[in-house]
């Protein structure tokens, strides 16, 4: 389920609604879009992740690496 953040861009209230909410909030004449600042928070979330998932995957490389050149210096001498 995709969740959003939404900011009024004058009065800074801000409103926290999954997919089908901000349907029917922004399907009301009332509410148009250009007054507001959405933030897909789904989005937000899995790039967060994806970004610790990187760092992980820096860092095992690293540590192979190290582990692979004492290992062979090891078997050398």
């Amino acid at each position: 389920m995709t969740n959003y953040k939404i900011t009024n861009k004058k009065s800074k209230t801000t409103y926290f609604l999954n997919y089908e909410e901000c349907e029917i909030f922004f399907g009301s004449l009332r509410n148009k879009v250009e007054n507001y600042d959405i933030i897909n928070l789904t989005e937000q979330k899995r790039i967060k992740r994806n970004k610790i998932l990187d760092n992980i995957a820096i860092v095992c490389f690293f540590a192979a690496t190290v582990l692979s050149t004492i290992l062979i210096i090891e078997c050398k001498y």
